[in-house]
């Protein structure tokens, strides 16, 4: 089994093909390595070894140390030194590289190779006293907190202390004894905290730096960036180990980060930042705000200091060639690390650069334009998950505006919401369901569940390419960076803008977009969705077959669906109809009767009511299909709880309070969810039924008389177990029709379906559609009768499935395919068996999901119907599940 695969000088072992393998970094270094680009020597230990380093009780495979030690010896051939030799130190990077970039959820280590012996030679080897201490004392830090578990703020502490006695502001002022100071000062403390002393020996430091690596891909963020992105355990990581460049070499070098488009708007101009005299990780985690790479973006921020075209024109250049190489090799936006050693150009990774949903689109329809990808291609560029930040709310440009801070526009969007300080304060209030803005110094990845649970994210520190900035356009979180002039005191619970202070609980509002920090709630604007979005969404409904259909109980849903594209009602639930004030007397009248003529009563008045409700629906279909729901309430949600609404009910009915308060007594249940609802309330009140078949009916012929499009009627029982249930339903509403018919002397047409939401009606699937006409697959219910859990209740317990692999997904957000499914599957074959004309949807919470999506499309299904903003999600994940079946995404 080869565990190792070198790269550097012009060739390598691998390829960017070998992902899975060699994890996207070195796959990716491999590929640049078999370009000819200046890339440092190197190698990388495979996922297999992670995967046999869990499997075998956290060792290591007999061979493995042998491989690396001849991996080693062949880096320091290359670059001219050996690992732990005092006169010519070789130093190396030691990185985590998963098949998917989860940045900043894993740990990386610098300068490895340091010691007391080594620094001294690498400050005569370089005649830089200045930079060696400055790396050791990186090293110290970074091995410190990464491997031996020493807190980072503890040197931090340290560090500030001795700026401040010494009077300098920034770490630059700080010279090569002070660093040596410093460097003796972490050590100590090292010594204090664990009661050993900080590792001299080498080897023990990179095999020490390999297990931090393979150890933090079960780190609790890295357990949370996964289950949020649905990224396997079993996938693992590699490892990745690189000969060290500098740049912390004085101000002929440097270190950054850069994308070929930018990552925000998807415009085509070469994007990012660096530091001057400085390394890797001072560029992403925010301690120093970082300069432009381009002239262009500098002065469009307003920025003084200059911009890496204007300070290193040539290292510029060679770079900007570089990076259009890259992007026309891979033929999609880049993300690349680079350091500049004394004037030399050295790439330390590529890969396909996270992005907006906003400029997904862009680059995906600009490409096509260029001619370097096809409209197919295309669509499988753009995450349908990720079409959810196009929906985000913006500013309204008219609402009155206090603004308080600027920063930089990070990720678009606008948010406001309540001040929380930390992430566990924002993860409590967001489960209040309280919108919460985190505001914090500076954000880490520990700090992912807070950014999850809030509506937007603001950082005192860091720019574009911070952790805040490149997690918050992965979640679709509008974010605002560096704004400078906010000052945070999480012990008093304030922030201070200038002569602001905004305390915690406070209301803020951020917009992304322009990078601006208002007090107070700003009014929120919906946005429009054309251009790109119009363009990538033809493509895509060129190539699906699966219909999309939408949610929608009220005309104003259904507009907003048809805006999005929805071909259809795929499920208008009743019962919420007739929650409005004025009828909820009515329907406690109705639920409460316990004679049929009172019940009648009731239902006279709800007539009217529901028949309007229903042309409204239809007038905004305009004779696309449409499914009604008859009523399927759980009872006691209808039911009167406060004594004053007994009394306001008696009074309506003309009845006696303390008869409906018996009545309401009598009707209470133990588990309504599987109590008297669906078809279980029109077999024992058929009258309910036949109101609401009246209504729909009249309600059609209404609309096509006033010059509306014929409706495509589709009326469904909810919650059918048996086909004796239906055939009863079914008679009773072409019995309806009959009368409608006879009265008007016409009558729409319409066909009669179930919702498949019980085991039962699954199974016995085939002589049900001897009855029905279509199955609509409510999968919330479905998922809860399978697998026999509350969707209600679940959250207390779910959770703890997920963290500890039960299982991978929640079965509420994604379909159980091998459960749920399974019954699915059984319940399309035997019904076609039975009516091959027979129409299959999805109406669940799983209808705008990509995962169930995909499934739905593979099991033959005509459509899926989803909440009007996720119709959008929807027709584009129905595209590449089409496209998948052709041929793989790149």
């Amino acid at each position: 089994m080869k565990w190792v695969y070198s790269f550097g000088d012009g060739k390598a072992e691998g390829e960017a093909g070998m992902k899975n393998l060699l994890g996207g970094k070195g796959a990716n270094l491999a590929e640049m390595s078999n370009l000819g680009l200046p890339v440092p020597p190197g190698f990388s230990i495979t996922t297999e070894v992670c995967t046999y380093y869990y499997a075998h009780g956290e060792t290591y495979p007999a061979d493995l140390r042998t491989a690396v030690d001849e991996a080693v010896a062949k880096i320091g051939a290359q670059a001219g030194g050996r690992l732990g030799d005092p006169a010519r130190p070789l130093l190396v990077s030691v990185r985590s590289g998963a098949r998917v970039s989860m940045p900043g959820m894993m740990d990386t280590v610098l300068n490895l190779g340091l010691n007391a012996e080594t620094t001294e030679g690498l400050a005569k080897l370089t005649g830089d006293p200045r930079f060696a201490y400055d790396s050791y004392r990186r090293f110290i830090q970074m091995y410190s907190d990464v491997v031996l578990g020493v807190e980072h703020a503890l040197f931090e502490e340290i560090l500030d202390s001795e700026k401040d006695d010494k009077g300098y502001d920034l770490d630059t002022d700080l010279t090569a004894e002070d660093l040596k100071r410093v460097a003796g000062l972490f050590k100590a403390r090292v010594q204090k905290e664990l009661g050993r002393p900080f590792p001299e020996d080498v080897e023990e430091q990179l095999w020490g730096a390999i297990g931090a690596v393979f150890g933090s891909w079960q780190s609790p963020r890295a357990n949370t960036y996964r289950r949020l992105h649905n990224i396997p355990e079993e996938w693992g990581t590699a490892v990745t180990v690189q000969a060290m460049v500098f740049g912390n070499r004085g101000e002929t070098s440097a270190t950054g980060v850069a994308f070929t488009r930018d990552p925000s708007t998807g415009e085509k101009l070469l994007y990012g930042e660096f530091l001057i005299n400085a390394q890797g990780e001072d560029v992403v985690a925010g301690i120093r705000t970082p300069q432009a790479i381009s002239k262009l973006v500098r002065e469009r921020q307003g920025a003084r200091k200059p911009s890496m075209e204007e300070a290193m024109p040539k290292a510029f250049a060679e770079l900007k060639a570089i990076c259009d190489r890259l992007e026309a090799h891979y033929r999609d936006m880049q993300d690349l690390e680079f350091t500049v050693q004394e004037g030399k150009l050295f790439m330390l990774q590529t890969r396909s650069g996270k992005r907006t949903a906003q400029a997904s689109l862009k680059i995906a329809v600009d490409m096509v334009s260029e001619g370097v990808i096809d409209e197919r291609t295309a669509v499988g560029r753009v995450e349908p998950a990720a079409l959810d930040q196009l929906l985000h709310p913006t500013l309204d440009p008219n609402a009155p505006k206090e603004q308080i801070a600027i920063g930089l526009a990070a990720s678009p969007g606008a948010a406001t919401g309540e001040v929380a300080f930390t992430a566990d304060e924002a993860e409590k209030l967001a489960a209040d369901h309280r919108d919460v803005i985190l505001v914090r110094t500076e954000t880490s990845p520990e700090d992912i569940h807070g950014m999850h649970a809030a509506r937007g994210i603001l950082t005192a520190r860091g720019g574009m390419t911070s952790h805040a900035a490149v997690v918050a356009r992965g979640m679709g979180r509008p974010c605002v960076s560096g704004a400078g002039m906010v000052k945070i005191d999480i012990a008093a619970g304030t922030m201070t803008c200038g002569g602001t202070v905004i305390k915690r609980g406070e209301v803020i509002t951020i917009d992304g977009g322009s990078g601006t920090v208002f007090k107070g709630r700003v009014e929120l604007r919906q946005p429009e969705l054309t251009g790109d979005f119009g363009t990538l969404m033809a493509w895509a409904d060129k190539v699906r077959t699966l219909k999309v259909r939408t949610n929608a109980d009220t005309p104003e849903d259904a507009k907003v669906a048809r805006r999005f594209g929805a071909e259809g009602i795929g499920l208008c639930r009743t019962e919420h109809m007739f929650f409005d004030e004025d009828r909820i007397i009515a329907v406690r009248q109705m639920i409460l009767a316990d004679a049929a003529n009172e019940r009648k009563a009731a239902l006279a008045k709800l007539l009217p009511m529901q028949r309007s409700d229903f042309e409204g629906l239809f007038k905004a279909m305009e004779g696309l299909p449409v499914t009604i729901r008859l009523l399927d309430p759980p009872l006691h949600e209808f039911l009167p709880q406060k004594e004053e609404e007994i009394i306001e009910v008696a009074r309506a009915a003309g009845s006696d309070p303390s008869k409906l308060r018996a009545r309401a007594i009598a009707l209470h249940e133990s588990n309504p969810m599987l109590g008297h609802r669906g078809v279980r309330l029109g077999i024992t009140y058929p009258e309910i039924y036949e109101m609401q078949a009246r209504a729909i009916l009249e309600a059609a012929l209404n609309v096509e008389a006033s010059g509306g499009k014929p409706v495509q009627l589709e009326i469904m029982i909810p919650l059918v177990g048996f086909k004796t249930e239906l055939d009863r339903m079914k008679e009773r509403i072409d019995s309806v029709a009959a009368q409608v018919k006879k009265e008007r002397d016409k009558l729409p047409a319409y066909i009669v379906g179930t919702m498949i939401e019980l085991p039962r009606a699954a199974l016995r699937a085939a002589e049900i559609a001897e009855t029905a006409e279509f199955f609509s697959f409510g999968t919330n219910d479905l998922t809860q009768t399978t697998i026999g859990i509350s969707r209600d209740d679940a959250g207390m317990f779910l959770t703890d499935y997920l963290n500890k692999g039960v299982i991978v997904r929640d079965p509420f957000v994604s379909i159980d395919v091998d459960g749920v499914g399974e019954l699915v599957r059984i319940a399309a074959e035997r019904g076609r068996n039975t009516r091959k004309t027979l129409k299959l949807g999805i109406c669940g919470e799983h209808g705008g999901d990509p995962d169930s999506i995909r499934f739905c499309h593979q099991t033959g299904l005509d459509y899926v119907s989803c909440s009007p903003f996720r119709v959008p999600v929807a027709r584009l994940a129905a595209a590449q599940a089409a496209l998948d079946d052709v041929t793989p995404r790149d």
